[in-house]
């Protein structure tokens, strides 16, 4: 059974106020051997590893729905003198409001079987991105950075642009698709109807034209190797959203104003006058009831470095131009650098990028340095990602130029 909301709350500040105890001592760093410990707690399975030459850093690992706990980053971890302590968290499926809980809680064994440390950065992938940003906003003071990839950098957002990828694939298409989308028939609608209206990346029909100009202009714009990253998603984005869970039934399009190219024979006031509405269910992202599915503020007050790659149709690079856009609007964007990935995948970004990337996170935290990064909501977006990307993928446009 999962906690409620009350109860949710108690452990959160329960955690918090163990985090926050004088009487809890910082380990010293150097004086004992490399530890490694793993077992259960209330928000489910922990790791811990501290390296016997500890520095007093740490990073705290949040990982993705069908993630793993251990870091991507353990052995650079393991050289540059860092510990690091991820959970499994106490259940499956996309529950970030849960899962906040979960990273403080294995945050507070750590200061209590090891001792606190002198800054905690929290690492987040896909699903843990979420988790990231809502516990910076929502638990200022509790973490010193954040270091985001392949993440759902605007928490919900990430639910109303699934339902509004939906919605235009059953109005171009002219099947209805989101009467009951928990029915079992779903899969066998979308390919055997659906798909034949539109076609696929590379072989669309006209309607498939008109719909993937509006899944370009939601997912981010012409990035690079956009198209080939859809491939990979086209079907199971309509297949495996559903309403009926937790993130779905938060999703909105109340809001989204559908863009399409000129040219393709659409009115685009027309398109957002008839396509359909979809409202979230009362309550589901109440800042009062479910503060972690509720829209991010963008009220960061630490600093946040995110990776993403430009063709990710899972999670769409789109979601760190909105959270730029919050930050910008709230003042806080100087403590936000992004860097663009050139790769269709989600989710597959190289170790060197990331450990550059960890990297330069520790030197703005510990020196001020404060690194690049790319200009998310730049006019053109062919160029991002340029200066991050090591190796070029074979359809990467800047390998012909």
């Amino acid at each position: 059974m999962m906690p409620t909301a009350r109860q949710l709350a108690l452990v959160v500040a329960i955690a918090l106020a163990l985090a926050t105890d004088p009487a809890l001592s910082t380990a010293p760093a150097g004086d004992r051997g490399p530890i490694s410990r793993r077992g259960t707690y209330a928000g489910g399975g922990y790791l811990i590893e501290v390296p016997a030459d500890w520095n007093g850093g740490l990073v705290i690992f949040a990982h993705g729905t069908n993630g793993h706990e251990a870091t991507p980053l353990a052995s650079h971890l393991a050289d540059k003198g860092y510990a690091w302590a991820a959970s499994s968290f106490r259940s499956g499926g996309y529950r970030p409001d849960v899962f906040v809980v979960d990273t403080l809680q294995v945050r507070d064994l750590f200061i209590r079987e090891i001792g606190r440390p002198r800054w905690t950065i929290i690492h987040g992938q896909s699903q843990g991105g979420h988790i990231a940003i809502a516990s910076l906003e929502l638990h200022p003071g509790v973490y010193q950075g954040a270091l985001i990839e392949c993440g759902v950098t605007d928490g919900v957002t990430i639910a109303d642009l699934r339902l509004a990828y939906m919605a235009a694939a059953e109005f171009f298409a002219g099947v209805p698709l989101l009467d009951d989308p928990a029915r079992p028939d779903l899969a066998a609608r979308v390919t055997e109807q659906w798909l034949p209206a539109l076609g696929e990346p590379g072989r669309y029909t006209r309607q498939g034209e008109r719909f993937d100009s509006v899944v370009k202009h939601l997912f981010g714009g012409d990035l690079p190797l956009r198209l080939e990253g859809l491939r990979r998603f086209y079907l199971s984005n309509m297949i495996e959203f559903r309403r009926t869970q937790t993130l779905g039934r938060a999703g909105s399009t109340l809001n989204v104003r559908y863009r399409i190219d000129p040219g393709l024979g659409v009115d685009e006031d027309e398109l957002n006058r008839k396509i359909r509405r979809f409202a979230p269910v009362a309550g589901a992202r109440s800042r009062e009831t479910n503060p972690v599915f509720a829209e991010p503020s963008g009220r960061i007050t630490v600093p946040v470095l995110t990776l993403h790659e430009t063709g990710d149709a899972f999670v769409p690079f789109g979601l760190e131009q909105s959270y730029r856009r919050r930050t910008l609007a709230v003042g806080t964007s100087h403590l936000l650098v992004q860097r663009a990935i050139r790769w269709p995948a989600h989710c597959a970004i190289d170790g060197d990028a990331r450990e550059q990337a960890f990297d330069d996170l520790v030197a703005w935290i510990e020196r001020g340095v404060k690194p690049d990064g790319d200009d998310v909501l730049a006019t053109d977006v062919s160029k991002l990602g340029l200066r991050w990307t090591s190796i070029l993928h074979p359809d990467d446009p800047a390998r012909r130029r």
